[in-house]
């Protein structure tokens, strides 16, 4: 019988990936107009992102993509590359927000003073891994630097009690994924939703300490958490912050007193998702999806007992990219709990280079050899679209689906 509903046939190696995906020009020049108020058709637009929508499930289908999402359209992209929608969506959805005119980069994260030996996060611009390679990341021709996508102009800064008004967002792309879905004859979909651990990182002028902002931002992205689930769908957890937020501590602190320090936001987030289902939920960390060394990244291993701390069925993290693929050793030590899955990263979004689908079968035969060829669900680093060229998103994707075929083939012929 199937161990999960997360991965319902014990037969074959399936794939999915990790959100967002391409979006069409015409949707990107319509977001843009309409987050710098120009006038837009609201009715014509709303119909534009279903369609697309339908059409996006299909090439997923196409692709050899068995787990589908809706790409995260209905989260805003409006640049060709574009790093933030999966998170910057919440800014709409969230109530006690205001937009100040300071650069993100520029905002403290935390109200609190910090005590010797405490861990407090740095500005985003005092990451150790930018200051270390300085002058790449200011190299606009480097492939280091970020793309510019207007973050700086304005950012959210809490300034009331968080409140969750995305109702009629959350419910019209579960309604777009649902159309979707019926078109392609797929019985199941999944829908990104940023963790509180990741959502907040906003300034904080309202509520007395970290924690207590913490748990007000958990208590709101319950409600979008709950329907998402409710609507039959698999919720995904995007919570890149577990891992990332090592290289924003600045000065390294040690790796006792991170896990100390992340396990609060894991104890958040199970608070946010308790009584919902595991079996119906993914979650999802990362060290940061912009193309840069990474050279302070914190190692897997320092960090997987944390993760498996989150109540979900399945666990989404970077496997493939050259800074983590060698990580894959953690697991010949590291426990899955019965039950569980792991969708580790098979191809990558750090390379414009396309996986061979021998190398996809590779990895994916490497992974299953050390946790079970039934626990591996072959996906993405992270999420591929605004972050690769489209046509080289796509070709990834079908790597991906051909690796898995060739992985199944030999691993159950």
């Amino acid at each position: 019988p199937p161990r999960s509903t997360l991965f319902p046939y014990t037969t074959l190696f399936r794939s999915s990936h990790v959100g967002s995906l391409p979006r069409p020009e015409r949707l990107i020049t319509l977001n843009n107009r309409r987050a710098s108020g120009g006038q837009v058709d609201e009715a014509g637009y709303q119909q534009e992102l279903r369609n697309a929508v339908i059409d996006l499930v299909a090439r997923q289908q196409e692709s050899g993509i068995d787990l589908v999402n809706d790409g995260e359209y209905g989260h805003s992209m409006g640049h060709d590359y574009d790093y933030g929608p999966w998170w910057t969506y919440i800014f709409q959805r969230l109530g006690g927000l205001e937009l100040v005119e300071e650069a993100l980069w520029m905002l403290p994260q935390t109200r609190e003073t910090p005590e010797p030996g405490e861990v407090v996060l740095a500005k985003f611009s005092e990451r150790r891994d930018w200051e270390r390679f300085h002058d790449a990341y200011m190299d606009p021709h480097s492939g280091a630097a970020l793309p510019d996508v207007g973050l700086g102009a304005a950012s959210p800064v809490c300034r009331g009690a968080i409140t969750y008004q995305g109702q009629e967002g959350v419910a019209r792309d579960i309604a777009n994924l649902k159309a979707g879905l019926e078109a392609a004859g797929i019985e199941e979909g999944w829908m990104n939703s940023v963790a509180p651990a990741s959502c907040a990182r906003f300034g904080n002028e309202y509520y007395s300490t970290d924690e207590e902002f913490l748990y007000a931002c958990a208590d709101a992205m319950r409600e979008e958490y709950q329907a998402i689930i409710d609507a039959g769908l698999i919720l995904q957890l995007d919570d890149p912050a577990i891992a990332e937020n090592w290289d924003q501590v600045n000065p390294e602190p040690s790796v006792e007193a991170y896990q100390r320090w992340t396990m609060v936001r894991i104890d958040a987030l199970n608070h946010a998702i308790r009584g919902l289902p595991q079996d119906r939920i993914r979650f999802h960390l990362c060290w940061g999806s912009w193309h840069g060394p990474h050279v302070t990244d914190i190692p897997m291993a320092d960090i997987v007992d944390v993760m498996l701390a989150v109540n979900a069925g399945a666990y989404s993290f970077e496997a493939a990219n050259v800074r983590h693929e060698h990580e894959w050793r953690v697991w010949q030590d590291a426990k899955l709990p019965d039950g569980k899955v792991l969708l580790p990263g098979i191809v990558s979004h750090a390379t414009n280079v396309i996986e061979h689908p021998e190398l996809v079968a590779d990895r994916i035969v490497r992974w299953a050899e050390v946790v079970g060829r039934e626990n591996v669900i072959a996906s993405t680093d992270c999420g591929l679209g605004g972050r690769v060229h489209p046509q080289i998103a796509w070709a990834k994707l079908e790597a991906l689906g051909e690796g898995a075929a060739l992985a199944s083939k030999r691993l159950w012929s």
